[in-house]
Formats: structure tokens, C-alpha cells, sequence
């Protein structure tokens, strides 16, 4: 990329950066969907939570100047528009979800709606690296492991959605790495795609850390985790660049253990798991006394640091790039025992 072009995309950034900072303030002064508190909340008065149009709004930004300006670094039409509509759809419906207070039946069904028809345009695994196997065809099977990723991962981000800053500053550190390391390895469409999604969710930011005036609701949370779980596919077979999958899957590894461990822990106690509740280890550690912004900050390093394991993972032969997660999941092991065990003699669980 030339000097010229590069300045060119950092102006574009800070353009929607501000653009996103100007309509949190609309949204925050004439917007009336409110977070009503309730015994699972973590604040205590009300609070507009649609902020997550704003991440919306600068993502359709992006792409539209794709479309427009970027012949380059357009990936086929029918994946373009299949990310494109299914995104799109599934911000509609979380949004409907914001105003409704739909239970979470209805929320589930609209991300399977949206799941099938992002795969119905063709962004499907295809192939996967194991170690000392190689690169494995999925066939058919990857269709499913596709659907599962896309909805395990959209809902995880969603369910980590609970405390100031933690999901759009996580989201803002993962596309920065994400966009670094797709960039270097020649991409176009990803690229541009996350710093369109950094300038957004900053931009929100803004008024969401340290002290929240505005909430992302269900239309920023479940939007930017099916995004995430789209680009992971998209960079890995479709761009220029083919990141390896695993990359994203690293970024959001904090994202992923706290979401599977509270699943697995509850079910095995046979809590239901599709009932509201406050049991993640980010809202016990909360709960044990730390603020918001400490907490929040502690997995923003966590974060940081992914993106460094990410930044090394790809200098690293295809097949053997899964062994990067060994280090992290012991971290997050050990974590989970830490703030499990305090829980327990706090009484808090």
C-alpha cells in the first residue's frame, strides 16, 4: 500500500469514528429504548440500549464504500451480498428484539434464519489444519461445523455482553489485530471491513467506558459476533489474504472459555441454560468486588495479548497453529478455578 493510500483509509477512519461519535449523541438525547434495571443488572438506573445501531450504521458505511470504490477488494458478489444481507438481517431482527423484549426462543430463531441464509450464498468451511493430519476436506460436515460456529460464537458474544466497555473494547482491540494480520497477508475486503468495525465501535466507546451513558443492546452485541464469526470464514476462503480460521477463534479465546465453561458448569448442576442468569466468570468476578472498569481491563490485556498469540500464530506452519491456544486455555483454566473457588466461599454461587 502506497503512503498515499494509507492516509487515505486512516481519514476514512477517523470520518465514521466521528460519524459514530455524533450519532451515539443523537441516539443518546432523542432515542427512548431503555435498559430497565432488574435483579440481574448491573446498573442501576435507566439506560438507552440501542447504542449497537451505531456499530451497524458505520459497518454498512464500509461496505457500501467497498462496493462503490473497491473493485480490488470485492470478494465474489454472491459472498458480498450473502455477509452483506444476512448481517443486516440479523442487526433487524436483534433490534426488533431491543424494542420487544422478545424471550430468547425468538432471538435464536432469527439467528438460525440468519446462519442458513449466509450459507445458502456459499460461506462455508471447507477445510481445516490439524495437527499431524494436515489440511482435512470437511465435505458436508462442514456445513454443520459452519452453522455451529456462526451460532455458538454469535451468542457467546452476546452473553458477553454485560459489563461497560468489555464488548465493544474487546471488539475494537480483536479488528485491530484481526486487520493487521489479515492486511499482511494481503487483504483487502477483511481489511477494510475492520477498521470500518474499530472506528464504530470505538466511536460508541466513547460513551460506553469507563462510565456508561449509552448500552450496545442485542443489535451491537449478537450484530458483531455474527460479523466476527462471518469474517472468520470469509478471510480464512474467500479474501485475498486467507488468514488461517484459527486466527479469530484466538482473538476471542477469553470470549469463547467463559461462554463454554459457564454452558458446561450449568448444565452439569442442571440449571437451565437458556434462563437469564449471572453465574459467567466475568459477572462473578464483578461481583466479587471489582468495578467495571477493572474488570473490563483485565480482559482487554487478555485481549492484547490473543493478539499477539494471533500475530505469532500465522509465522507458524498451517497444521501446528492450534497448538497456540495450549498456553491460553491453561490461563483461562486457571482463572476459572480462581474466581470459582472465591465465588464459593463468598457465597456468591
Amino acid at each position: 500500500m502506497t503512503r498515499e493510500a494509507f492516509l487515505n483509509h486512516l481519514l476514512f477512519g477517523i470520518c465514521l469514528f466521528v460519524f459514530a461519535c455524533c450519532i451515539c449523541l443523537v441516539i443518546i438525547k432523542r432515542v427512548r429504548i431503555m435498559d430497565i434495571p432488574n435483579e440481574r443488572s448491573s446498573h442501576n438506573r435507566p439506560i438507552p440500549k440501542s447504542g449497537g445501531i451505531v456499530i451497524v450504521l458505520t459497518f454498512v458505511i464500509g461496505v457500501i464504500t467497498i462496493y462503490l470504490f473497491g473493485d480490488a477488494t470485492l470478494i465474489k458478489t454472491k459472498y458480498f451480498f450473502g455477509f452483506l444481507l444476512s448481517s443486516l438481517f440479523i442487526a433487524m431482527i436483534s433490534l426488533y428484539d431491543d424494542i420487544s423484549g422478545r424471550p430468547f426462543h425468538f432471538k435464536l430463531i432469527g439467528q438460525i434464519a440468519a446462519i442458513l441464509l449466509v450459507l445458502n450464498f456459499g460461506i462455508v468451511l471447507r477445510e481445516i489444519s490439524i495437527p499431524n493430519i494436515g489440511r482435512l476436506h470437511l465435505g458436508s460436515i462442514g456445513w454443520v461445523l459452519t452453522f455451529l460456529w456462526m451460532l455458538g460464537f454469535t451468542n457467546a458474544y452476546n452473553f458477553m455482553d454485560g459489563l461497560n466497555g468489555m464488548a465493544a473494547g474487546s471488539a475494537a482491540i480483536a479488528a485491530f489485530f484481526f486487520c493487521l494480520i489479515s492486511f499482511q497477508q494481503g487483504s483487502t475486503f477483511v481489511y477494510i471491513i475492520c477498521y470500518a468495525l474499530i472506528s464504530g465501535t470505538l466511536g460508541f466507546l466513547v460513551f460506553n467506558f469507563p462510565k456508561s451513558k449509552l448500552f450496545m443492546g442485542d443489535v451491537g452485541s449478537a450484530f458483531l459476533g455474527f460479523v466476527f464469526a462471518n469474517l472468520a470464514v470469509i478471510a480464512a476462503l474467500y479474501d485475498h489474504s486467507h488468514t488461517s480460521f484459527f486466527v479469530l477463534p484466538l482473538l476471542f479465546f477469553n470470549f469463547i472459555f467463559d461462554t463454554s465453561f459457564t454452558f458446561i458448569r450449568r448444565l452439569l448442576r442442571r440449571e437451565n441454560v437458556f434462563a437469564a442468569h449471572r453465574s459467567h466468570l466475568y459477572q462473578l468476578f464483578n461481583q466479587l468486588g471489582p468495578g467495571h472498569t477493572l474488570v473490563s481491563g483485565f480482559h482487554f490485556v487478555v485481549c492484547i495479548l490473543q493478539g499477539l498469540g494471533a500475530v505469532y500464530m500465522v509465522t507458524i506452519t498451517g497444521d501446528q497453529r492450534i497448538l497456540v491456544f495450549i498456553p491460553y486455555l491453561l490461563f483461562q483454566a486457571i482463572y476459572a478455578g480462581i474466581i470459582i473457588r472465591k465465588s464459593q466461599k463468598s457465597g456468591i454461587i
